[in-house]
C-alpha cells in the first residue's frame, strides 16, 4: 500500500465520455424498486431527479474488477490503494430533464485530487465533475466527493432508540433497508462492491457490523420523498453522508420546507445524523 505522499497529479483534468440512449427499461426498473406505481414513464418522459444515476454506468469486465467487486482503478479514477471507498456526497444543479428515449451524453472530469493523514489514518478525497447533455443542450451539472480511506477498526452495530417527534409541518418516512432493496439498487446502478450484498465480506474484510447501504440510495430516497410532496421542479440538490447506515435496522427520513428551500436528513436508528441534503425548489 502506497502512502499519502504518493502523487496522483497527473489524474488532474483526466476525462471520460459515455453515451447512453436512455432506455424505459431502467426508469421502469427504478419506479418498481421505489413502489412508484403512480407516475407513469414511457418514451418521451422526463426523468426524476437523481435518477439519472441509473444510466451512464461503467461496465468493467468480470476480469478487471477488484476483490471488492470495483473496477480496478488506474483507468478513469487514480489507482488509490486505501479500500474503503464511499460516494460521500454531491453538489448538482438540473438545468432541464434529461428525457428517457433520446441519446444522451455525460462528461467526466476529474477536478481534483486531495490526500490528508490524520487520527483515523490516511485518506483521498477525489472531486469528478459530471456535465450531462441532450440534444446538445446542458441539462444537469453535478460534482462528486470520492472518498478512500485506509482499514480502520472494526465498525460498531448502532442501538435502536426512539426518535424524537418530527418538526412540524415535516413529512417523514421510515425506511426498512433489507438485503432485497440493497440487491435491487446495487443491481440498477451496475454496482458490484460487495460490501452491500456480501454479508461476510462486508463483516469479515470491512469490519461493518452489517449489509451497507449505498449513499446514492439513501440520497435517492431523501428526494423521492421530497417529489412524493412537493409538485414544483427541484433546481439545485446537495448531499454530504456523515455515517454509514446498515440493513440491522430501520432509518428515518425527514423533510422540512421553508420558502422554497428543502432541508433533509437520514437519521440512523441511534439517532445520529447519517446524511444532510438540502434542495432548492424552481420558482412557483
Amino acid at each position: 500500500m502506497t502512502d499519502s505522499t504518493t502523487d496522483y497529479a497527473q489524474w488532474i483534468g483526466r476525462q471520460e465520455t459515455t453515451d447512453d440512449d436512455l432506455a424505459l427499461a431502467p426508469a421502469l426498473a427504478a419506479a418498481a424498486t421505489f413502489d412508484d406505481t403512480l407516475t407513469r414513464f414511457e418514451k418521451g418522459s422526463a426523468l426524476p431527479p437523481l435518477w439519472h444515476w441509473f444510466y451512464f454506468l461503467p461496465r468493467a469486465p468480470q476480469a478487471l474488477l477488484d476483490v471488492d467487486g470495483h473496477p480496478q482503478r488506474g483507468g478513469f479514477m487514480p489507482p488509490i490503494p486505501y479500500p474503503r471507498r464511499m460516494f460521500a456526497g454531491a453538489r448538482m444543479r438540473f438545468h432541464r430533464p434529461l428525457v428517457i428515449g433520446q441519446p444522451a451524453r455525460r462528461e467526466a472530469t476529474i477536478r481534483d485530487i486531495r490526500q490528508k493523514s490524520g487520527r483515523s489514518g490516511s485518506l483521498a478525497f477525489v472531486s469528478v465533475v459530471h456535465n450531462f447533455y441532450q440534444d446538445g443542450l446542458l441539462c444537469i451539472e453535478e460534482e462528486q466527493d470520492i472518498v478512500y480511506r485506509e482499514p480502520g477498526p472494526a465498525v460498531a452495530c448502532p442501538r435502536a432508540i426512539d426518535w424524537k417527534p418530527v418538526p412540524a409541518g415535516a413529512w417523514s418516512r421510515i425506511v426498512t433497508p433489507d438485503p432485497r432493496l440493497l440487491f435491487r439498487f446495487s443491481a440498477l446502478t451496475f454496482n458490484a462492491h460487495r460490501i452491500h450484498y456480501d454479508r461476510p465480506y462486508a463483516t469479515g474484510e470491512e469490519g461493518y457490523p452489517g449489509l451497507v447501504v449505498h449513499g446514492p440510495l439513501t440520497a435517492v430516497l431523501l428526494m423521492e420523498l421530497a417529489r412524493k410532496h412537493v409538485a414544483r421542479p427541484v433546481r439545485e440538490f446537495s448531499f454530504r453522508g456523515l455515517a454509514a447506515l446498515f440493513d440491522l435496522a430501520p432509518f428515518r427520513l425527514v423533510c422540512t420546507v421553508d420558502d422554497g428551500q428543502l432541508s433533509l436528513e437520514a437519521q440512523a436508528p441511534d439517532g445520529a445524523l447519517a446524511m444532510s441534503a438540502s434542495a432548492e425548489l424552481a420558482a412557483a
